[in-house]
C-alpha cells in the first residue's frame, strides 16, 4: 500500500504521539481512579439541593494519595488513617431534595450520620437502616414524611435516634423497641397517629423519650412505667384518653416528665410522688380534677411544677413548704381556694410563682420575697386582700408584678420605687389608696403600668417621665387622684398609650412635646380647660383620643383633623367652638368622630365619612347644621340654597299630599289584602335613602307593584336593586309576633352600627311575621373564596386586625354588646379597596332570639337573653381562634382549635413559617409567633378563660403583651 506523501513526512511525529498518549494513560489512570466512597458522595451531591452552595468543596483534587478523596472534605469524618468514612454531618446547610433508597450502601462503616436542620423531604431512604455499624442518627428538623420505614431495628448499635420536626405520619414504628442499645428516642413534631406502642416500655438503656407534639391517641400505655432508665420523658401535646398511669410512678430514675396539653382527665396519681429525682413536671393545660397530692412535698428534688390550667381544686399543699429546690410554681387557670401558705414565701430559690385565676383569699405571705430572688409573681384575679408585701422585691429581680383584680388595700410598698428591675405593674381594679410614690427614674426597663380602677390620689406624679421605656400607663377611674398633666408627660419617646379617665384632673391641657409613638389618649371626664394646642400635630402615630367631658374650649386644632392614623376622637360635652375642621372629611382612616354638646357652628362637612356616622354625634352644638341635624338656613331664615331649589321643593311638597291622597284612597283595599301579616313599613338608618316600604318591596318583584304577599326570594338571601339604583344584600328573617318587639330592638342595634370593618345594615322591610333585613352589597367577594390564594405575611395580618377591629367593636363599643355569631371566612367580605368588612354580624343571634322560650315561660327574660348573649360573645373569640389559624395556613387548616390546643408550639410555627414562606430567622417570625399564641388564648377550652376581643386586639395590633 503505498502511504501518500504528506503522511509519510509526519508519520514519525504521529507514532511518536500515539506513543506518549498510551504511557500517560497507564501512568495517570491509578491517579484518576476514584474510590468508592468519593464516589458515593459525589452520586449523593446530585441528589441534593444545595442552593447556599454549602458543599462547594466537594470536588477531585488536583494531586494525587493513596488515601479516600473525601476525607477532607466539610461534614465528612474518615477514620486515623482516612481509609474509612465513620461520619457524614451535613447539618445546618440548607440542603434540599429527595434522597433515593441506596446512596447511604457504600457507607457500611458509617457511625454517625446528621442530616438535622435541613429541608430533605418525602420518604426517608430505607437503605439508612442498611447502615448496621451506626451509632447515631439525626434526622431532626426536616420534612421527611409519610410512614416512618420499618427496618429501624436493624441498627442494632443505635444508641441516638433524633426525628424530631418532621412531617411522618401513621403509626409510631414499634421496632425501634428492639434496638436495646437506644439511649435516645425522639419522635416529636411530626403527625405520627395511634396509641404510643406499649412495647415502648421494654426499652432497656434508654435515658430520653420525646413523643410530643404529634397526634398521638388512646391511652397512655402503663408499661411505659417499666422504663427505670428513663431520666427525660416527653409524651405532651397529643390526644390521648382517660387518665396519668399511676405506673409512672415507677420510673424511678425521671428527672424531667412533660405531659401538657394532652387530653388528660382524672386526678393526679399519688404515686407520681415516689419519682425522689424529679426536677421538672408539666402537666398543664389538661382535664385534671381533684386536689394536689399533699405528697409532693416529699419530692425534694423539684425545682418547676406546672399544673395551670385544669381543674384542680383546693388549697395548695402547705407540705411545699419543703420544696427548697422549687424555682417555679404555676398553678394558674385552676379552681384552687385557701390562703397562700406562709411556707411559700421561705423557698429560698423560688423566681417564678404564677397564681392567677383561682379563688385564693385571704393576704399574701408577708415575707414573700424576702428569702428569694422572685423575678415573676402574678396572683391576679383571685380574692387576696391586705397589702403588698414590703419585702416583695428584696431580691432585686422582680421583672412583673401582676396583682389586678383582687381586693388589695393600702399604699403601694415604699420598697416598690428601689425596684430597678420593673418591666411591668399591673395592680389595677383593687382599693390601692395613697400617693402614686414610685421612683419612675429608677426604673430603666418599666415599660407597663397598669394602676387603673383604684383610689390613688396626689396626682399622677411628675418624674414619670423619667421612665424613658415606658409604653403603657393607665391610671383611669381613681376618680380623687387629681393633680394636672405636666407637658413632659405626653412628651415621653416609647409612650403608647396614657389613660386617665376619671381622674379630676384638671388645669390647662398642657403642649405636646415630640409624642410621635402616641397611639392611644384618654382624658375624659375630668376638669381639664384651656385649649387644646395645635402641637398634636407631632403625633402622627394617633390613633384614639378621647377628651369628652372636660372643660376644653377654643377650635379644634386643623393638625388633628390632618392626622394620617386618626380612627376615634371623641370630643364631646366640652366648650369647643368654630367649625369642624374639614380635613376630617378627608380622613381614610376616621371611623367615629363625637363633637356632641359643645358650641360648634357652621356646616358638617359632606364627605362621605361623615354621611355614615349617627347624628347623635353632633347634638348639642346649636348653631351647627347639615344632614345629620337640621338644614342650614341663610339670613333670610329659608334654607340654604337656589330659588329654583325652593319651588322645586314646594313642588314636590305638592306632588307628596297628591301621592298621600291616593294612597288614602286605597288604604282600605291595601289593608284587607294585608291583614293576614299586618301592614308592610319601612325603617332607614342613617345615610340611607328614605325609600317606602312599597318601593323595597317592589324592587323583589317582576310586576310593577307590590302584593301583600310577597314572593319568596331564593333562599333567604338575594340581591336587589333599589329605585335609585342602590345594590342591596337582601336577608329574610321571620319572627314570632311575641317576637317581634326584642328583635326589632337588636335589629336597630345593628342598623346603628358603624365601624370601618363592618357591612352596614341600611333597614329594613317589616310586618307582623317577618322582616327584610337590606344590607350593603360588596362586590368583591368573601374571603372564603380567596383563602388558598398565597399572600404576603402583611396582607394577612391585615385581615386579622381588621376582623379583630370589627368584633372588638361589636363586643366593647356597642350597648348591649352585639354577637357576630357566625364568623367564618364566607362572613368576611372585601370592598372596593380590598378592605376586609365583617358581614352577617348579629343575624344567627337574631334567629336564636326568635326561636328561644317565650316570655310568658321565662320568668327573667332579661337575664336569659344577657346570659346567651355571653355565650355567643365566647364563641365568637373561639372563633377567631380558629379564623387566625385559618389565614395562617391558606385554608388548610380550618375549624382546627384542638390542633392548636394539642400540638406543640414549635411545631405549629414551624408550619405556619413554611406554609408562608418565612425564614425561621426571618423579623417576621416574631409577629407570627405573636399571633399564634393569640389563636392558642382565643381557643381555649373553658370560655372564661379566653381574652377579651379588646384585649385580643391589643395583643394583634402588638400594643400589649401578654401578662
Amino acid at each position: 500500500m503505498q502511504v501518500p506523501m504528506g503522511i509519510k513526512l509526519f508519520q514519525p511525529l504521529y507514532i511518536t504521539t500515539t506513543f506518549l498518549i498510551f504511557l500517560s494513560l497507564i501512568l495517570v489512570f491509578p491517579v484518576l481512579a476514584v474510590d468508592p466512597f468519593t464516589q458515593g458522595l459525589l452520586s449523593l451531591k446530585t441528589e441534593i439541593l444545595d442552593n447556599s452552595n454549602s458543599l462547594k468543596d466537594w470536588i477531585l483534587p488536583s494531586g494525587s494519595t493513596d488515601k479516600i478523596y473525601a476525607c477532607s472534605w466539610s461534614g465528612v469524618k474518615c477514620n486515623e488513617n482516612s481509609s474509612l468514612i465513620i461520619g457524614l454531618d451535613l447539618s445546618v446547610k440548607n440542603l434540599g431534595g429527595v434522597l433515593s433508597e441506596n446512596q447511604f450502601s457504600v457507607f457500611s462503616d458509617l457511625i454517625e450520620l446528621n442530616l438535622s436542620h435541613n429541608s430533605f423531604s418525602e420518604k426517608l431512604p430505607v437503605g439508612i437502616f442498611k447502615l448496621s455499624n451506626l451509632r447515631s442518627l439525626d434526622i431532626s428538623r426536616n420534612n421527611f414524611s409519610g410512614h416512618f420505614p420499618s427496618g429501624i431495628s436493624n441498627l442494632d448499635s443505635l444508641v441516638i435516634l433524633d426525628a424530631f420536626s418532621n412531617s411522618f405520619s401513621g403509626p409510631l414504628p414499634k421496632d425501634a423497641s428492639e434496638i436495646e442499645s437506644l439511649k435516645v428516642l425522639n419522635f416529636a413534631g411530626s403527625y405520627f397517629s395511634g396509641p404510643i406502642p406499649s412495647e415502648y416500655g421494654s426499652f432497656k438503656n434508654l435515658d430520653f423519650i420525646h413523643l410530643a407534639g404529634n397526634s398521638l391517641s388512646g391511652k397512655i400505655p402503663p408499661e411505659l412505667g417499666m422504663l427505670k432508665t428513663v431520666i427525660h420523658m416527653e409524651i405532651g401535646y397529643n390526644l390521648y384518653e382517660g387518665t396519668i398511669p399511676w405506673e409512672l410512678g415507677n420510673m424511678s430514675k425521671l428527672q424531667y416528665l412533660d405531659i401538657a396539653s394532652a387530653n388528660l382527665s382524672g386526678s393526679i396519681p399519688k404515686e407520681l410522688t415516689n419519682l425522689t429525682n424529679l426536677e421538672s413536671l408539666f402537666l398543664f393545660r389538661n382535664q385534671l380534677s381533684g386536689k394536689i397530692p399533699w405528697e409532693f412535698g416529699k419530692i425534694i428534688s423539684l425545682s418547676s411544677l406546672d399544673l395551670s390550667d385544669n381543674y384542680l381544686s383546693g388549697p395548695i399543699p402547705e407540705s411545699f413548704s419543703e420544696l427548697k429546690n422549687l424555682k417555679l410554681l404555676s398553678v394558674m387557670y385552676n379552681d384552687l381556694s385557701g390562703t397562700v401558705p406562709e411556707g411559700i414565701a421561705k423557698l429560698p430559690l423560688l423566681d417564678t410563682l404564677l397564681l392567677w385565676d383561682n379563688w385564693f383569699k385571704g393576704p399574701l405571705p408577708k415575707d414573700l420575697g424576702k428569702y428569694s430572688k422572685l423575678k415573676y409573681f402574678d396572683v391576679s384575679t383571685n380574692y387576696l386582700v391586705g397589702s403588698i408585701p414590703p419585702s416583695i422585691c428584696s431580691g432585686g429581680m422582680l421583672q412583673r408584678l401582676i396583682l389586678f383584680s383582687n381586693n388589695f388595700t393600702g399604699g403601694l410598698s415604699p420598697s416598690l420605687s428601689n425596684c430597678s428591675s420593673l418591666v411591668r405593674i399591673r395592680i389595677e381594679d383593687n382599693l390601692f389608696s395613697g400617693d402614686i410614690s414610685l421612683n419612675f427614674g429608677k426604673f430603666p426597663d418599666l415599660s407597663y403600668v397598669d394602676m387603673s380602677r383604684n383610689r390613688f390620689t396626689g396626682g399622677i406624679p411628675t418624674d414619670i417621665a423619667l421612665a424613658s421605656n415606658l409604653e403603657y400607663f393607665n391610671v383611669s377611674y381613681n376618680p380623687n387622684l387629681g393633680g394636672v398633666i405636666s407637658e413632659k408627660t405626653l412628651s415621653l419617646y416609647a409612650l403608647q398609650n396614657f389613660s386617665a379617665t376619671n381622674c379630676s384632673i384638671s388645669g390647662d391641657f398642657p403642649p405636646f412635646g415630640p409624642c410621635k409613638s402616641l397611639l392611644v389618649l384618654e382624658l375624659s371626664m375630668n376638669n381639664v380647660s384651656g385649649i387644646l394646642p395645635q402641637s398634636i400635630s407631632n403625633c402622627q402615630n394617633l390613633v384614639s383620643l378621647d377628651l369628652a367631658n372636660n372643660n376644653l374650649s377654643g377650635q379644634i386644632p386643623v393638625g388633628l383633623a390632618s392626622l394620617p392614623d386618626i380612627s376615634v376622637v371623641d370630643l364631646s360635652h366640652n366648650s369647643f367652638s368654630g367649625s369642624i375642621p374639614a380635613k376630617f372629611g378627608s380622613s381614610s382612616s376616621l371611623q367615629l368622630l363625637n363633637v356632641s354638646f359643645n358650641d360648634l357652628s357652621g356646616l358638617i362637612p359632606f364627605d362621605k365619612s361623615f354621611r355614615v356616622m349617627d347624628s347623635s354625634a353632633f347634638w348639642g352644638n346649636p348653631k351647627l347644621c347639615g344632614t345629620q341635624l337640621r338644614p342650614c338656613r341663610g339670613p333670610n331664615g329659608l334654607e340654604l340654597g337656589s330659588r329654583k331649589t325652593q319651588k322645586l321643593a314646594w313642588v314636590l311638597i305638592t306632588c307628596g299630599i297628591i301621592v298621600l291622597a291616593i294612597t288614602a284612597a286605597f288604604f282600605g283595599v291595601f289593608y284587607f289584602r294585608r291583614r293576614g301579616q299586618g301592614q308592610w313599613k319601612m325603617v332607614s338608618f342613617s345615610g340611607f335613602p328614605r325609600f317606602t316600604a312599597n318601593d323595597v318591596l317592589r324592587s323583589f318583584n317582576s310586576i310593577e307593584e307590590a302584593t301583600d304577599m310577597v314572593p319568596p326570594l331564593a333562599g333567604s338571601d338575594c340581591k336587589a336593586v333599589l329605585p335609585t339604583g342602590i345594590t342591596v344584600l337582601v336577608k329574610k328573617i321571620e319572627w314570632r309576633p311575641e317576637r317581634m318587639n326584642a328583635m326589632m330592638d337588636l335589629i336597630s342595634r345593628m342598623g346603628n352600627a358603624r365601624h370601618k370593618n363592618l357591612t352596614r345594615l341600611l333597614g329594613f322591610c317589616y310586618n307582623k311575621c317577618m322582616a327584610y333585613l337590606l344590607c350593603e352589597y360588596l362586590p368583591n367577594g368573601n374571603l372564603a373564596e380567596r383563602i388558598r390564594t398565597k399572600r404576603d405575611w402583611a396582607t394577612k395580618h391585615k385581615i386579622i386586625v381588621a376582623v379583630a377591629k370589627g368584633l372588638c367593636y361589636l363586643h366593647h363599643d356597642c350597648y348591649p354588646a352585639i354577637p357576630h355569631g357566625d364568623l367564618k371566612t364566607n362572613n368576611i367580605v372585601f370592598d372596593e379597596n380590598m378592605e376586609p368588612h365583617l358581614t352577617e354580624f348579629g343575624v344567627k343571634f337574631l334567629i336564636q332570639l326568635n326561636n328561644g322560650p317565650s316570655v310568658a315561660r321565662v320568668g327573667n327574660e332579661a337575664g336569659e337573653i344577657e346570659r346567651a348573649i355571653q355565650e355567643e360573645l365566647y364563641r365568637d373569640i373561639y372563633n377567631f381562634g380558629e379564623l387566625i389559624l385559618e389565614i395562617l395556613t391558606n385554608g388548610k387548616l380550618s375549624n382546627a382549635a384542638m390542633s392548636i390546643q394539642n400540638t406543640s408550639k414549635e411545631v405549629l410555627l414551624r408550619e405556619v413559617l413554611d406554609e408562608n414562606d418565612v425564614a425561621p430567622s426571618s423579623s417576621v417570625q416574631e409577629e407570627i409567633k405573636l399571633v399564634l399564641e393569640v389563636a392558642s388564648l382565643c381557643t381555649r377550652v373553658r370560655p372564661s378563660d379566653r381574652p377579651s376581643m379588646e384585649d385580643a386586639l391589643k395583643l394583634v395590633t402588638g400594643l400589649k403583651k401578654q401578662s
